[in-house]
């Protein structure tokens, strides 16, 4: 007797979905609760569980296809035997986990070389769960996928553990400038080779194209940014701040504090609370409008900016104003982690009232964020970098940041922009003001 899997409950206002990646083939065992099929929304990526233990009989949409909420996407037999036409249909089906969809040239990389004995996956179950993006890395920086170790859910590769070996790989080769060693003078009779033809003037070379269908993800971002754009009257505002009192604070406690709480204190702490002092001042940029009237909150619930592997999403720390630095960097670092491994919920995604960009950790000097309707204001972070100041009359060095807020200028006047600013840069350069609400 088969049994319906069907596309779960994805969320709020959320009614359909992509089917990105087949987890298991017609024809294999699968448990009960055990993800089969990876399904990508408007905001997160959602894996779909088996509802019982059973065999994988069919597969009743491909790779790529838009499923709505509670529609069948496959079937698994109870009865524990799958039907020869199902398992045929594993190997000749266009539903393929490895290649649907790719470019011919992709699909090379089924031919990697299988690993050593002592390795922990197969290529082909290694190959089989790698979605486009991982794919698309492997052939971009020629690594191996049999010999890298996933740090994704079960093991599944991701693309940054793509990159980390790239790295590897690049860092165990030899420099470059390196003195290669000394060639043997060849025999009297060997002939020098003749040098490789050079290609005619005007003769054309290769060039090669791809053409990736927008992820649901990538689609949404498009669409309110330039929402944003039409709806909102965008402005930014830009200060500096000198980052030495904070930096000197982390030094001085970064010990104690990792060793009491179990995780590291980072930037984002003392941003995150400086923007919610700063919040009680000017409460417009915590604000937003709903229809005609305006909607002032007495909490920040605050998105913060991660970067992942599909796009830039943005996970909500809520009621950020009340909690301590560890309780801030524990809630950033986990959001980072799972954002990687596209585990976060659509829940914590949803009902932000500010946002935190952080730029500076991809090197970016300074940028015009754009706002995340319906809130009416983002914070910008950028790179720290020593710049020469003027400080009691002294041109001195000093590590200096760029912050920019852009906000809707419908709702936050020029000089409560400027007063917000303003108000997180005293709080940054002097933290006391943290403990003491000044």
């Amino acid at each position: 007797m088969a049994t319906d899997v069907q596309v779960p409950a994805l969320g709020e206002s959320i009614t359909e979905g992509t089917l990105a990646q087949w987890l298991k083939k017609p024809g294999e065992a699968v448990a009960a609760d055990e993800p089969i099929a990876s399904l990508e929304t408007d905001k997160v990526s959602v894996e779909v569980p088996s509802p019982i233990a059973g065999l994988f009989s069919e597969a009743l949409v491909a790779e790529g296809d838009t499923v709505a909420v509670g529609a069948v996407i496959a079937r698994i037999d109870e009865s524990g035997e799958a039907s020869t036409a199902a398992a045929k249909g594993a190997e000749s089906s266009n539903i393929n986990p490895a290649g649907a969809g790719e470019n011919p040239q992709l699909r090379g990389s089924e031919h990697a070389p299988e690993p050593a004995a002592d390795d922990d996956t197969s290529s082909g179950d290694q190959i089989m769960t790698m979605s486009p993006a991982v794919r698309r890395a492997v052939l971009e920086y020629h690594v191996d996928p049999t010999k890298i170790k996933g740090t994704g859910k079960d093991g599944r590769l991701t693309k940054d553990d793509v990159i980390a070996a790239a790295e590897a790989q690049k860092a165990g080769s030899p420099k470059a400038g390196a003195q290669a060693p000394q060639a043997k003078a060849p025999a009297p009779e060997a002939k020098a080779p003749a040098p490789a033809p050079r290609p005619a003037p005007g003769s054309a070379v290769e060039r090669n194209e791809e053409r990736v269908k927008m992820s649901r993800l990538r689609q949404t971002i498009a669409k309110r940014l330039k929402e944003a754009q039409n709806t909102a009257a965008l402005l930014t505002t830009f200060n500096d701040v000198d980052m030495s009192a904070v930096i000197d604070a982390r030094a001085r406690y970064k010990d104690l504090f990792e060793k009491k709480h179990g995780i590291r204190l980072g930037f984002m702490g003392f941003f995150v609370k400086a923007c919610a002092l700063a919040a009680r001042d000017v409460p417009s940029v915590n604000a937003s409008i709903e229809g005609d009237e305006i909607v002032y909150r007495d909490y920040l619930d605050v998105s913060i900016a991660v970067s992942a592997p599909k796009g830039l999403v943005v996970p909500v720390v809520r009621d950020a104003d009340k909690m301590s630095f560890a309780e801030i960097e524990k809630t950033i670092a986990d959001f980072g982690k799972r954002a990687k491994e596209g585990t976060l919920t659509v829940e914590e995604m949803q009902g932000g009232t500010f946002t935190i960009s952080n730029g500076g950790v991809f090197g970016s000097l300074l940028s015009t964020p754009i706002i995340n309707p319906p809130q009416s204001a983002v914070l910008g972070m950028h790179r720290i970098e020593e710049r020469p100041v003027v400080k009691d009359g002294q041109i001195v060095a000093r590590p200096m940041m760029y912050l920019a807020l852009s906000y809707d200028h419908r709702l936050v006047d020029g000089r409560e922009a400027v007063t917000f600013l303003v108000r997180v840069k005293e709080a940054i350069e002097d933290p006391t003001r943290l403990l003491i609400d000044l």
